[in-house]
């Protein structure tokens, strides 16, 4: 037997039966990754978009540590981060909160953003009993399901993207009456829109991902508002149909991270009455294509 083939696999990777999604075991996150294992953890997110590691008591630091061997620090912008940490958002809500939980919307981080992030690291520290579970939608396989028609339809289509709908003066969050842990800001700047493709190349596989969201995308360019929200009203539904969604159910001190150029998610609720904590970093990414 070759050297090659009688090396042992240095990770675990266990992918959900659609291939969408997967456990990541054998490693300690808490310590630098060597270059191969890293290799093999960037390709194991890239072929099954969302990748979560068990078991990871993480310092800030090495959350921080381990967020930067995956790439640069995105902007966060719109939320206070943690004091003295720029670059870590606690998602935080107490058992007595009655605001609704953040992030109750399908989205992709920031895709708003110019150079949205390319990924999402979400680290839980304390998770409740009940609830609390993270959806995700893969736009990928509900790209490739379209009819070659539709395909075509939507080809060269640009849609804008826009924070005004939760961050804006006159949005979501401005309009919140329940106290909420987690300080929002909302801002005029949210109100500034940026151009994507409807449908954009993952830069790393190749393949094709719908590119928009009910939470951030405003409209489709060169189109009247009644036709832009009957395309983007039917491929919301089309991209969230079941056969395209994973629930993840947490446990503490699991490490998820998602690929934002071809997924959404949601944050699930049911758990009022319950502590809720997650640190969440994101990794810079380029510009949509």
């Amino acid at each position: 037997m070759s050297q090659a083939a009688a090396k042992p696999r240095s990770i675990h990777v266990k992918p959900n039966a659609s291939g969408f999604g997967a456990e990541i075991t054998g490693l300690d996150l808490s310590k630098p990754l060597p270059p191969d294992v890293l290799a093999e953890v960037h390709r194991a997110w890239a072929d099954h978009a969302v990748v979560w590691f068990p078991d990871q008591p993480l310092t800030h630091d090495e959350l921080e540590a381990f967020t930067l061997q995956i790439g640069p620090f995105g902007h966060d912008p719109f939320i206070a981060p943690m004091e003295g940490r720029p670059h870590i958002l606690e998602l935080r809500r107490e058992p007595n909160e009655k605001a609704r939980n953040f992030g109750a919307g399908w989205h992709s981080d920031w895709s708003f953003q110019e150079e949205p992030p390319a990924a999402t690291i979400l680290h839980s520290k304390v998770t409740p009993p009940v609830g609390g579970d993270t959806l995700y939608a893969d736009c990928t396989r509900a790209y490739d399901a379209l009819s070659d028609e539709m395909k075509k339809v939507l080809s060269g289509l640009t849609a804008v993207h826009s924070a005004a709908l939760p961050y804006g003066t006159k949005g979501i969050f401005a309009q919140e009456k329940e106290q909420r842990t987690m300080k929002i800001i909302v801002s005029k700047e949210a109100e500034k829109t940026c151009p994507h493709p409807l449908v954009r190349t993952h830069p790393v596989t190749g393949r094709k991902a719908l590119y928009v969201s009910p939470v951030y995308t405003v409209g489709i360019e060169s189109m009247t508002h009644e036709e832009s929200a009957a395309i983007l009203g039917f491929l919301y539904t089309h991209m969230t149909k079941d056969e395209f969604v994973y629930r993840h159910k947490w446990r503490e001190n699991m490490l998820t991270m998602w690929d934002n150029r071809c997924t959404l998610h949601f944050a699930d609720g049911g758990y009022d009455g319950h502590l809720r904590v997650m640190h969440r970093t994101t990794v810079a990414g380029d510009v949509p294509h």
